[in-house]
């Protein structure tokens, strides 16, 4: 019996098969990964295109994130060249590891990462959310060790605007979710900045009024405020 196993298991048709399979394999993650690049934006392709032939440069700092992080001038709020801005609106977890290449390929000092508010707005569970996020964390780890890597907590928002009806009642999501990233950076040797003090009105906990027209975005008075709250950890 064990020869006549040995024997199919040898067999053309059985190889052709094990090979058939494989190319399957590869088909479904091909196609799954061209899925991804056709599903993003008309403006994220463009951003991502501007950012490889502008590589950043080794020990500079990188902000990494959406939209949030597209629309911050942090080389003049910090007086520094030396910063390069890698956010893109719209951009969600996924989007941003397609691109992490143009950042960790290059060892920057300090990494700002800022990302999440839109997957939430898609409806994912907190346990998708933290599992994508953690994955995220571990691709930079591993692809530039020697980057500090700061955890931004996702910021609050004030949905007394009537703008994202995605973010209704999701303040629970972004406070959940915010407890997770705090225990995901503690684990990947990277640090964690709450940005909700900073940033909401202590008596309601929503983002302030006077930082945002919107109630997700922030005007330049909330620019200011994020970067205070983060200036010793540029500067260290």
């Amino acid at each position: 019996m064990t020869g006549h196993s040995s024997s199919i298991n040898s067999s053309p048709i059985l190889r052709l098969g094990k090979n058939a399979m494989a190319g399957m394999l590869m088909a479904a993650i091909s196609l799954a990964l061209s899925a991804n690049a056709d599903a993003r934006s008309e403006y994220w392709q463009q951003k991502v295109t501007l950012f490889n032939i502008l590589p950043i440069e080794e020990g500079d700092i990188v902000f990494l994130g959406n939209s949030i992080t597209d629309g911050g001038e942090f080389a003049e709020l910090f007086h520094n060249p030396k910063i390069k801005n890698r956010g893109i609106n719209s951009d969600v977890i996924s989007g941003v590891r397609e691109r992490l290449y143009q950042v960790t390929d290059h060892n920057p000092s300090k990494i700002f990462l800022l990302i999440g508010i839109n997957d939430i707005s898609h409806g994912h569970s907190v346990e998708k959310l933290a599992a994508d996020y953690e994955t995220l964390v571990k691709e930079i780890r591993q692809q530039s060790p020697k980057s500090v890597l700061y955890v931004q907590s996702i910021m609050p928002i004030n949905n007394d605007f009537g703008r994202y009806k995605n973010l209704r009642g999701k303040e629970r999501t972004i406070k959940e979710l915010n407890a997770r990233l705090k225990d995901i950076a503690r684990q990947n040797n990277a640090t964690f900045i709450d940005l909700t003090p900073a940033l909401s009105d202590q008596a309601t906990g929503k983002l302030r009024k006077d930082f945002t027209n919107d109630g997700l975005h922030l005007l330049g008075k909330g620019y200011k405020a994020w970067a205070e709250a983060i200036s010793p950890m540029i500067s260290e």
